[in-house]
C-alpha cells in the first residue's frame, strides 16, 4: 500500500477505497432489487451482499447507505403529496451527505472493519473482535434522532465467534430505522442464524466488459487479451492484484512449467520457488500458488468435460489436453491439487521456507505425471 493512503483493512492495494467509486458496474439487478424495497416502505433491516471478492459488493453498500442518508423514508401521511421515487440510487457528489461519507464523518453510518493494531500502528488486526461491535451501541445511541442509520460490516467473514454472536444480538433487535449491511465472500462461513436474519443479494463475477469500465473507474488500465480478464475471473480487485504482481507472465512460466511434465525443467521450477522466498515476497507466494491452482482445475475440468477453455497463454491447450486427456487424469489432477496448495499454506502458516515448500509441489506434481504416464 501506498505510504500516503491511510490504513484501511476494507481497501484493496493499488485501487480506491470504494467510498469513492462514482459508479457501480454490472450489477443493475441488485441495485433494481434493493431500490424497489428501499421505496416500497418496508426496507429489510439486514442485507447479506455475497460473492466472489472484488466485484463490487462494498461499492454497492456505500452506494446503497448514501442512498439511505440522502433520501428520505417513504412518507405516506405527507399531506402535501410525496415526492416522484428515486429511479436510481445516485446521489450527487456534491451533496452534504456524500461530503460527509468520502471524510468517514457522517454521523449516520457506523463502519464495522479490522482496526489498526493497538501494539503497532502500521499492522492491522487479523479479526473484528467483539470490541469493536460493541461500538454499536454506543453509535446507534448517539444517532437515535437520525431517521437512518446504516452500518456496513465489510466483511464479516473477519469477525472472530465472540464479535459474531454479539453482530447477531443487533440484528435480532435492531433499532428503528438501522440498515445493516454484510459484505461476505464466504457466506457459508457465517453463523446461519445471521443468514437467517439478512436478506441475501448476490453478486457475480463482471463481465469482461464490465470489467474493463470498473478498472478504468479505479484508475487501472483495461485487460489486454484474454490473460489479465480471465485469471481475475470477474474481480476488479484480483485484476489490480494480478497486474501489480504479475499475474499474466507468472501464469505463463507455470503453464510452461506443467509441459515439461513428467521430465520437469528444474532450471524453471528453482526460478518459480526462489521467487516466492523471504517476507517481502509472501503476496508472490500466495499469487503462484493461486495460479498453480487455477491451471490445474482448467487442465481438469478439461479432462472431465473434454471442452478446451479459451487459451490463457500461448500453447496452454496442449499443456491442459496432456494433463488431462481423460476423466480419470482429471480426477487425479483436482485431489491432488487440492492437497497440495493446502499442505503449503499450512507449512508458511507454520513460518517454513515458502521457497522449499513451492518447490516440493513441484516434485510432487512432476511424480504424479511420471506415474500417470505410466
Amino acid at each position: 500500500m501506498a505510504d500516503d493512503l491511510p490504513l484501511e483493512s476494507d481497501r484493496i492495494d493499488g485501487a480506491p477505497h470504494p467510498r469513492e467509486a462514482a459508479q457501480l458496474f454490472g450489477h443493475s439487478a441488485a441495485e433494481a432489487e434493493f431500490l424497489t424495497a428501499a421505496i416500497s416502505g418496508r426496507l429489510p433491516h439486514g442485507w447479506l451482499l455475497t460473492g466472489p471478492k472484488g466485484v463490487g459488493k462494498a461499492t454497492f453498500a456505500w452506494r446503497a447507505a448514501r442512498f439511505l442518508l440522502a433520501t428520505p423514508p417513504p412518507d405516506d401521511n405527507d399531506m402535501f403529496g410525496a415526492p416522484p421515487p428515486p429511479q436510481s440510487l445516485d446521489i450527487s457528489a456534491d451533496h452534504p451527505v456524500s461530503h460527509r461519507m468520502a471524510a468517514l464523518s457522517e454521523p449516520g453510518l457506523f463502519l464495522l472493519r479490522r482496526p489498526v493494531d493497538d501494539k503497532d500502528s502500521k499492522k492491522l488486526k487479523t479479526v473484528i473482535t467483539v470490541d469493536e461491535v460493541r461500538g454499536l451501541k454506543g453509535f446507534f445511541h448517539m444517532s437515535a434522532g437520525n431517521a437512518r442509520r446504516v452500518v456496513i460490516v465489510d466483511s464479516a467473514d473477519e469477525m472472530n465467534p465472540s464479535a459474531a454472536n454479539a453482530l447477531l444480538k443487533e440484528l435480532e433487535e435492531p433499532p428503528e430505522g438501522a440498515v445493516l449491511f454484510l459484505i461476505s465472500h464466504r457466506p457459508s462461513g457465517l453463523l446461519p442464524t445471521i443468514r437467517s436474519r439478512c436478506r441475501t443479494l448476490r453478486f457475480n463475477p463482471l463481465g469482461d466488459a464490465d470489467l474493463a469500465s470498473a478498472l478504468m473507474q479505479a484508475g487501472a488500465e483495461p485487460p489486454e487479451g484474454v490473460a489479465l480478464a480471465t485469471l481475475a475471473q470477474g474481480s476488479v480487485g484480483e485484476a489490480i492484484a494480478l497486474a501489480e504482481q504479475g499475474g499474466p507472465g507468472l501464469y505463463a512460466d507455470i503453464t510452461k512449467l506443467l509441459g515439461t511434465l513428467p521430465n520437469m525443467d528444474r532450471q524453471l521450477a528453482i526460478r518459480l520457488a526462489e521467487g516466492t522466498a523471504g517476507k517481502a515476497n509472501e503476496a508472490r507466494f500466495t499469487l503462484t500458488l493461486s495460479l498453480l491452482d487455477t491451471a490445474l482445475s482448467r487442465a481438469a475440468r478439461l479432462g472431465a468435460t473434454g471442452q478446451m477453455p479459451t487459451e490463457i497463454t500461448p500453447n496452454e491447450a496442449a499443456m491442459l489436453q496432456r494433463l488431462a486427456p481423460t476423466p480419470h487424469h482429471a480426477r487425479e489432477w483436482a485431489s491432488l491439487a487440492q492437497s497440495l496448495t493446502a499442505r503449503a499454506r499450512r507449512g508458511k502458516a507454520v513460518n517454513l521456507d515458502p521457497a522449499a515448500l513451492v518447490f516440493d509441489i513441484f516434485l510432487d506434481l512432476d511424480r504424479m505425471a511420471a506415474r500417470l504416464a505410466a
